[in-house]
């Protein structure tokens, strides 16, 4: 997953994520700093929200069911996750990816999960502290061996 295609479904489920909470255009374009213009526009499929947008939706509307779904459980680590691409800031706790996650591989009390719908990956300890996250399998899979190494 990319900016791009975050942006895209974002603005695809922009009108459901808007009337889920029960807000017309005016407050929603309101609250997102945005014209009611814009947003018609958007909802028409006429313009995509930009990147401050989607991200503005994401962080407000983080306990969406709409964009749960669309991203894949924890919303605002896809965000993260994508506009770093890779995020190292250790001890965020998680629930342990009982329903959006798959394990890929474990080492030293560590595991290595994908997001089913977001596709990105995180390391997780035994105790669900999320330590890294990433677009990259491949730094995904070393950051893992690196971290198993460090506790031996």
């Amino acid at each position: 997953m990319n900016k791009s295609i975050v942006m895209e479904k974002i603005s695809v489920k922009i009108k459901l994520i808007r009337v889920e909470r029960g807000y017309t255009q005016d407050k929603m374009a309101s609250i997102l700093g945005i014209s009611k213009k814009t947003l018609v526009q958007i909802e028409k499929g006429r313009t995509q929200a930009n990147w401050p947008t989607t991200v503005t939706v994401c962080a407000l509307f983080r306990n969406s069911e709409v964009i749960q779904h669309l991203l894949g459980g924890d919303v605002l680590e896809v965000i993260e996750t994508v506009a770093h691409n890779t995020v190292e800031e250790p001890k965020e706790k998680t629930m342990g990816g009982k329903v959006w996650w798959k394990n890929v591989s474990e080492s030293n009390g560590y595991v290595l999960q994908q997001n089913l719908i977001s596709q990105h990956y995180r390391i997780i300890d035994s105790k669900n502290n999320r330590w890294y996250s990433s677009l990259d399998d491949e730094e995904a899979a070393a950051k893992l061996e690196e971290l198993g190494r460090s506790t031996d």
